[in-house]
């Protein structure tokens, strides 16, 4: 496949067009850089089927892709009037992560763009929706389209974590702020940057030291450190004051209402690889995509979005 970075957009299995198909059309032209389309189809009666009428059932598959493939030119077709080079395919697979690391694996991606997914809570305890899959260990920047009122982001917010201290997470910090930066810069769009202090956190770490004296003092000594390393992180980047936001609260819940509010349009952030009780209840880039009223872009550590 071609060594030059790209886009990747995964379509969704019903041929519908949805607004990932617009939002990647604009940021491909944007970043100025070319769009590959696959959709991964997979219909589990027609492969049981197979067993039993396989020279039938096969040449129903090869209708039904055939179909899928002519509708998905039609969508590139549209999209390359923006002056996007584009490709598509359509790929039977049924289980469409292991393609997909093929595609990580073969073709140079700056981003996966997707729709997000809503999985009912019951299945994903037990099978991981693909969204997830993609959030917890996909080693590119995932673009999780939900709302997407402008196909081309006006509003980016970029979310940082200044409670740990160490180098590494200082360099994600600053790995985060670079593709929100970038984000809004091709989009001309504005920035915010915000930080949650979630002084529950320290609250449940204290109670479970039983150290219920160290109260006040400490959690407004640590909420003054954090802020402290917010605004020399902000300043580093060049953001503005006015577009600074230190908060306390839970983050979720935070973030979720300061985008409402502010009419984001992509939330930036940050995603590691999860393990443990981290891993069952969820890290705030799945719940966020559940609960925000936006699009969700995340980034792994080393990965950021170029061009």
């Amino acid at each position: 496949m071609s060594q030059h970075q790209r886009l990747l957009l995964i379509a969704p299995t019903t041929m519908t067009r949805t607004p990932a198909f617009d939002r990647a059309g604009a940021l491909a032209h944007a970043l100025q850089l070319p769009l590959h389309i696959v959709a991964f189809d997979y219909v589990q009666a027609l492969a049981v089927a197979g067993f039993f009428a396989p020279e039938q059932i096969s040449q129903a598959i090869d209708g039904y892709l055939k179909t899928h493939r002519q509708w998905l030119t039609e969508q590139a077709d549209s999209l390359s009037k923006l002056g996007v080079e584009v490709t598509s395919e359509v790929v039977w697979v049924q289980h469409p992560y292991e393609e997909i690391v093929q595609f990580v694996n073969e073709m140079p991606l700056a981003m996966i763009i997707k729709d997000a997914q809503e999985e009912p809570a019951l299945k994903r305890v037990f099978f991981m929706p693909l969204d997830w899959q993609l959030l917890r260990d996909c080693p590119v920047p995932v673009h999780l389209v939900t709302h997407s009122l402008n196909a081309r982001p006006r509003n980016v917010l970029a979310i940082i974590d200044v409670l740990r201290g160490e180098e590494q997470d200082h360099v994600f910090n600053d790995q985060i702020i670079d593709a929100a930066v970038k984000l809004a810069e091709v989009c001309n769009a504005r920035l915010e940057l915000l930080h949650v202090f979630d002084w529950t956190s320290l609250y449940t770490q204290d109670m479970g030291f039983g150290a219920l004296p160290l109260a006040t003092g400490i959690y407004e000594a640590l909420g003054s450190v954090q802020h402290e390393a917010f605004a020399a992180i902000a300043e580093r980047h060049g953001v503005p004051p006015e577009c600074r936001h230190f908060m306390e609260g839970v983050p979720v819940p935070s973030i979720c209402k300061f985008a409402a509010d502010h009419h984001t349009d992509v939330i930036v952030m940050g995603t590691v690889q999860n393990k443990g009780l981290e891993k069952l209840l969820g890290a705030t880039a799945e719940q966020l995509l559940h609960r925000a009223p936006c699009d969700v872009l995340a980034i792994k550590p080393d990965r950021m979005l170029q061009s």
